[in-house]
């Protein structure tokens, strides 16, 4: 459920004039795609949908989201699944969190949940120090639980790029590299509005400095439930060189909307995409390397 960002807009923020590069420019890069599914682990649907778009479509890779209710089932279908690259889908907003409330009750709501606050969680994250030791702890948390999979942790995202809030960055940064991390991605697409591009910047200075390894731009977030065939052949005729990340969020079909904020997600369009021959042909047409990001990364 990665719409668009709510973070507050920054006064007098500027990205900094230079940063150590970690890896090639983006034009000395040959061109690369990854191809994801976020929230995996949400649903048994989700589930279900994932696995059908890597052996029957182009999926290469999903984000885990590993407190989410059918967690378990997700990591029993992605060790079936060798060639699926995971990545950790970390939530922090508007979810179900790893640790009981009574260890993060700063965190949580009187369900055990992330709220959708996220301008007031991000202001209590950078300024109340027992609320960044409590978010510190649930990372962590999750971080461990994706160690206990047994999967191998292709990439680290979060749920809504919380991410981009430099504490949640920070924190990741330090935790992560206990753990393997080796990339995450760069909520970074063409149309992003202008007073967001300052904080892009700042999260692409920060994971260059770290070495860790980041796609060059994305493709999904303006059209967050709306990634169909169509808008799938759009994007892909205008993809630019360097390593590009599609994401999207399939699901087959159902009664329900998979959460509240999803109610107009189009997740059954969303996985006849990703199993769609013209999409397919057209991705063989780039040449592009394909897969996770330990796969384009190298």
């Amino acid at each position: 459920m990665d719409a668009k960002v709510d973070v507050p807009q920054p006064q007098a923020l500027k990205p900094p004039a230079s940063a150590p590069q970690a890896f090639e420019p983006c034009t000395a890069r040959p061109r690369a795609l990854i191809i994801t599914a976020d929230d995996f682990g949400l649903h048994s649907r989700v589930n279900l949908a994932v696995e059908q778009a890597h052996r029957h479509g182009v999926l290469t890779a999903a984000s885990l989201m590993i407190g989410a209710p059918a967690a378990n089932d997700a990591v029993e279908r992605a060790h079936a699944m060798p060639h699926l690259r995971v990545g950790l889908h970390l939530v922090l907003a508007d979810g179900d969190a790893v640790l009981p409330r009574t260890c993060i009750g700063a965190l949580l709501d009187k369900h055990g949940r992330f709220g959708e606050n996220m301008v007031r969680d991000g202001v209590r994250f950078f300024f109340l120090p027992h609320v960044r030791e409590q978010l510190a702890r649930e990372i962590r948390a999750q971080f461990q639980a994706f160690a206990r999979t047994g999967l191998a942790l292709d990439h680290v995202n979060t749920h809504k790029h919380f991410h981009l809030h430099p504490t949640v960055l920070g924190l990741i940064l330090d935790i992560g590299r206990e753990f393997g991390m080796k990339a995450m991605r760069l909520p970074c697409e063409s149309n992003a509005p202008l007073w967001l591009r300052p904080w892009i910047a700042l999260v692409k200075a920060r994971l260059d400095r770290a070495g860790i390894f980041h796609n060059d731009y994305v493709v999904g977030i303006a059209g967050s439930g709306r990634m169909d065939e169509a808008a799938w052949l759009a994007a892909l005729a205008s993809l630019k060189g360097g390593v590009a990340e599609i994401y999207c969020h399939p699901a087959i079909a159902g009664e329900r909307a998979l959460t509240d904020g999803m109610g107009d997600y189009r997740h059954a369009d969303e996985l006849q995409a990703l199993l769609s021959p013209d999409v397919a042909r057209a991705i063989r047409a780039l040449g592009a390397r394909l897969g996770g990001f330990a796969d384009v990364c190298k």
